[in-house]
């Protein structure tokens, strides 16, 4: 079987249209049809595609997107609204989720290490369902939009935190040599990061904003060379990236920026999915079933109704705090990507990285399912509910 990348490129995005057509009339969210997908013609099911690694790598310069955009959205007023308005709520539920999650995958026998790993992807809510299957048309859907968006910006934050520290952790063997690089890395990044975007990013920016392929070029270098400038210095790519968007998050052309750049951040975050799929172990789903169905139940039906309860208790009307509950009830593609990253640094095995996985997946499928069919959406199975 030809194993060219061109060959891998189109059995991924050709069944991936396939399956997200099909995922589109089920009311499912799409990343459940790439992981799938990577399920069925990876190694342990049809084979199709069998250098995972090749693809792996390739991803991740989708997560370095990712993690720039996110940086490029978080403007310095919205942050401070943001924090005003969610800290409590998202401090309160991540911890509360962190110990429900920790405590399941110890009583199953696994590591401590491993359960507070497990414990901490437990706290994150879906951003692309939570935000995806969010009409953006009607006031009242502007109002809640405004505080998920905040719970979910707070929780992308803490897991860039836990990211630095899975790096940290994976890296401790070398020392306090490491260790002294990190902590004067960290603030000479950025330090470096906002002077260059004020004395050199701003001034070309603004003599050559109207040249939208230089824009997006500058972007891209700049996004890539921050992310290995922190590679280079002990942090992770990932870092340096999320970074490099908050240093020109607050330029007028920032937004341009960002819808500029989503489509080659789909494209690679695509095969991240993929690659996710076609790693996982279909023999080892025996092993892990019970503790991520345990773990899925949490997130779906605990989480919903402690989300209720304390925006109920910080004077939202009920009815608008169950359906918050009802959107953030499930767990995260960045639980996934923390699952990944400490699988490669050996901070957890294989078979806590697929309880992870699975647990997620499960999520995923229902809680889609459930919103489709309970709240308004654009893509909801009834007129009546169907909102743009």
């Amino acid at each position: 079987m030809d194993q060219s990348i061109l060959f891998s490129v189109f059995l991924i995005f050709t069944g991936a249209a396939v399956l997200a057509t099909v995922a589109l009339y089920a009311r499912q969210s799409v990343i459940v049809a790439y992981i799938l997908l990577g399920m069925a013609i990876g190694p342990s099911a049809l084979g199709l595609v069998r250098d995972v690694a090749l693809l792996q790598d390739l991803s991740h310069v989708g997560i370095v997107f990712l993690l720039f955009l996110l940086g490029l959205n978080l403007h310095p007023q919205d942050l401070w609204n943001m924090f005003r308005k969610a800290t409590v709520v998202t401090l309160v539920s991540s911890t509360l989720f962190a110990v429900l999650g920790a405590a399941t995958t110890w009583v199953f026998g696994y590591s401590t290490t491993e359960a507070l790993v497990i414990g901490a992807t437990m706290m994150f809510s879906s951003t692309i369902i939570g935000l995806k299957l969010l009409p953006g048309t009607v006031l009242h859907h502007q109002h809640t939009g405004e505080i998920i968006i905040s719970v979910l910006l707070l929780q992308d934050l803490i897991a860039i935190v836990i990211m630095l520290v899975l790096h940290g952790v994976a890296n401790s063997g070398n020392g306090w040599q490491h260790a002294t690089l990190m902590t004067l890395a960290l603030p000479g990044i950025l330090l470096f990061a906002f002077g260059f975007s004020r004395f050199v990013l701003t001034r070309l920016l603004a003599r050559f904003d109207t040249i939208q392929e230089y824009i997006f070029l500058l972007a891209i270098g700049w996004c890539l060379g921050m992310a290995e400038l922190a590679e280079a210095l002990g942090l992770s790519p990932e870092i340096g990236a999320f970074i490099a968007g908050i240093s020109v998050a607050t330029e007028p052309i920032s937004r341009f920026i960002a819808e500029s750049l989503k489509p080659l951040r789909d494209f690679f975050l695509v095969v991240f999915f993929f690659s996710l799929g076609a790693a996982f172990d279909l023999s080892a789903m025996q092993q892990v079933f019970i503790p991520a169905a345990i773990l899925a139940v949490i997130a779906l039906l605990v989480k919903p109704l402690v989300f209720k309860w304390l925006w109920v208790g910080e004077g939202e009307n009920p009815e608008i705090s169950a359906e918050i509950g009802a959107r953030l009830g499930q767990i995260s593609e960045f639980s996934l990507l923390i699952a990944i990253l400490a699988t490669q640094s050996d901070i957890i095995g294989m078979q806590a990285s697929y309880l992870i996985q699975l647990a997620t997946l499960i999520t995923f499928i229902v809680s889609s399912y459930y919103i489709v069919l309970r709240y308004p959406t654009p893509i909801a199975t009834s007129d009546r509910l169907r909102r743009d």
